[in-house]
């Protein structure tokens, strides 16, 4: 048997990943063997096999190098003294991050403290959309200390942390404000939010005295955003290419604003995990690519027009 993996031979456009083939490894000490069954794909995958941010400076000398920091699948190997988990057990986890990656392949050894157990009540697919994503959303409101009755503004409520954030800022009894294209506007609703349709009108004539800002988009989005604000409200900005410079203008109109780089936790998936197990969360799969259609999913990302998470069957 072989272990087939998807790696990015150098940095270009989607046709520069290519499917590799390696031995199947072997698990160390505390580590288990897990045959993946979805990998979710990320912005930061698409940057990174693009050659930009640090994941690929880093890299550029590991070249071919396999990237995928979201995995769900079945343990089907144990390492010496691994207790937490025995063969048969559907796990997951935000594995690798962020200069080891390996997400896109068929078989993984990972440490067992980087994997959460899957209840049986949730879909490996649910599973695989929650790691990266999941974990960004809710350390992002966390860092803004969101509690019931603020007014939060998430932008870009459609995408993968978009639409996690909004649900358990919604869960935290927030009054929760997004922006989203028309297409979106039912489906944010549906989450309970208020969505503002950003091809109408900014979101700055619409929405006033917000407490809290999660901008995930960067950009003269951001930027509107920031007018949407009442004094001494928090911002926090995921890594995007403007993300410095929107910490900076928050910073000067006086807003308590931070970056964030999202830091793996597994108690934290354990929680987002028993969230979707009760109905209290919905993971939404916008579509899952066989792993020789890795270039179309690295292509659907880059629309930036992704509702919900892009998956790779890593079995097929």
């Amino acid at each position: 048997m072989e272990n087939k993996q998807i790696a990015i031979s150098q940095f270009g456009q989607p046709d520069v990943l290519v499917i590799q083939s390696s031995a199947i490894p072997e698990p160390k000490a505390g580590e288990v063997l897990v045959k993946v069954a979805f990998a979710g794909v990320n912005p930061i995958d698409v940057k990174t096999r693009a050659g930009l941010g640090w994941a690929a400076s880093e890299n550029k000398d590991n070249l071919p190098w396999v990237p995928g920091y979201d995995i769900a699948g079945e343990v089907v190997g144990c390492g010496d003294n691994s207790a937490r988990f025995t063969v048969g057990d559907n796990v997951a986890g935000f594995i690798g991050f962020p200069l080891q990656g390996g997400g896109y392949s068929q078989y993984l050894c990972v440490p067992e403290a980087e994997l959460s157990l899957v209840p049986d009540s949730i879909t490996l697919e649910a599973a695989a959309a929650l790691p990266l994503a999941g974990q960004t959303a809710v350390q992002a409101l966390d860092k803004a200390a969101v509690k019931e009755g603020d007014r939060v503004l998430i932008l870009a409520g459609a995408g993968g942390v978009g639409h996690i954030a909004i649900q358990v800022a919604v869960a935290a009894k927030a009054e929760v404000f997004t922006t989203c294209s028309e297409a979106n506007l039912d489906y944010m609703a549906t989450l309970g939010a208020h969505a503002i349709n950003y091809q109408f009108a900014p979101v700055s004539e619409r929405v006033e005295e917000a407490d809290v800002l999660i901008d995930l988009v960067g950009g003269d989005a951001a930027l509107d955003a920031l007018k949407c604000l009442k004094d001494g409200a928090k911002v926090v900005t995921v890594p995007t290419l403007s993300a410095e410079l929107i910490c900076e203008k928050a910073k000067l109109l006086g807003f308590d604003a931070t970056g964030m780089l999202v830091d793996p936790n597994p108690e934290q998936l354990d929680a987002l995990l028993y969230m979707v197990g009760v109905g209290l969360l919905k993971t939404e799969i916008y579509k899952t690519y066989p792993m020789n259609q890795v270039a179309q999913a690295h292509e659907q990302i880059e629309t930036g027009h992704t509702r919900g998470k892009v998956l790779l069957d890593m079995q097929c």
